[in-house]
């Protein structure tokens, strides 16, 4: 893992009619790293994962992305990043390799290795079947293929295990390692299965009310915390909630 960053967030805030969404955020994102994003609904974490993808802008702070400003270079940006945030969408009449062949050449791209893809995630086997006969796991596993088929840099998955049965988490789980060790990809990734997180992550960020409250080195948080990930993160809301209790008095 490098200690360079990919990814830095600074002072940035979203306002949505005339309401804070995020506040005063800070964050950074080391190369070839896997960072688990952990926070209770509601928390920002859909909201900061558009900002860094350029899909909506912020009102006050600066977002770099591969040492570029995404304010000015978002078109730069986009072409190294692959996502899947919110619910993936797709055209439900065609096929698996046809939605990322679409992608494809919508990014200006020619097709290349799509079986690959379809394999990594375990749709190898869908042949002509249409998107409209997917399960709800199945078009999960179709958006990370269509996420990652153009080979990028960094990867941004907005609760990527969602639907997904244990095998297809298992498979998933070690598709993320095999992407960073392999691939030289950096992730960005967000669960509410913390247990997911713990096993693939090296750093995690804490996010609530719209502002990173910690970004911890994952092994700092096992040797603290030795029942896991879990207590870490009830943890840390524990005392997010003191802190709004004290301010209140």
């Amino acid at each position: 893992m490098s200690n360079s960053p990919i990814i830095q967030v600074r002072h940035v805030t979203k306002v949505v009619q005339q309401k804070e969404i995020i506040t005063s955020c800070h964050l950074t994102i080391n190369e070839n790293s896997i960072y688990g994003l952990l926070g209770p609904n509601g928390a920002g974490k859909t909201t900061l994962f558009k900002l860094l993808t350029g899909y909506i802008h912020a009102t006050t702070g600066t977002i770099e992305m591969l040492g570029m400003d995404i304010a000015t270079e978002r078109n730069n940006i986009i072409k190294n990043i692959g996502s899947m945030i919110e619910t993936p969408v797709f055209y439900e009449h065609l096929s698996a390799t046809q939605n990322i062949n679409i992608h494809l050449s919508y990014m200006g791209l020619e097709p290349n290795n799509i079986p690959l893809y379809l394999e990594m995630v375990g749709l190898h086997q869908t042949g002509n079947q249409p998107v409209s006969e997917f399960s709800m796991g199945m078009r999960q596993r179709l958006g990370v293929a269509r996420a990652i088929a153009h080979q990028p840099k960094i990867l941004i998955l907005d609760e990527p295990i969602n639907g997904l049965d244990p095998m297809g988490i298992r498979l998933m789980r070690q598709l993320f390692t095999t992407l960073t060790k392999d691939h030289r990809m950096t992730i960005l990734i967000s669960s509410h299965i913390l247990s997911e997180i713990e096993q693939v992550a090296d750093t995690i960020g804490v996010i609530s009310n719209g502002t990173i409250l910690e970004e911890v080195n994952l092994d700092s948080i096992k040797s603290k915390f030795p029942n896991g990930l879990e207590d870490y993160f009830f943890n840390v809301l524990k005392g997010e909630q003191s802190n709004d209790t004290s301010d209140e008095a």
